[in-house]
């Protein structure tokens, strides 16, 4: 169960990114909280973390997780964007 979020950086530059199993097994053991109760309780710090994790286990960020939060603007699940 993969899933793919949207990052905005305040400079501008927009990427999507592939959250995979070792992201969403993170995200639960930082936020004592199933990736599965995501659809209901979802909250910003879940996408940013998530979408922070990813990027760096990817090596695009090499930031910790608050100093990379003051580089973006906002994270999106990607196909949530308004038109």
């Amino acid at each position: 169960m993969n899933f793919q979020l949207s990052i905005t950086y305040t400079n501008g530059e927009k990427k999507d990114l592939t959250c995979i199993a070792s992201d969403m097994v993170a995200f639960e053991s930082h936020f004592d909280l199933s990736i599965a109760r995501l659809e209901k309780e979802i909250r910003l710090s879940h996408l940013f973390y998530l979408a922070w994790h990813a990027e760096k286990r990817t090596g695009a960020t090499k930031d910790e997780f608050d100093k990379w939060l003051e580089s973006v603007e906002m994270v999106s699940p990607v196909g949530d964007e308004k038109k």
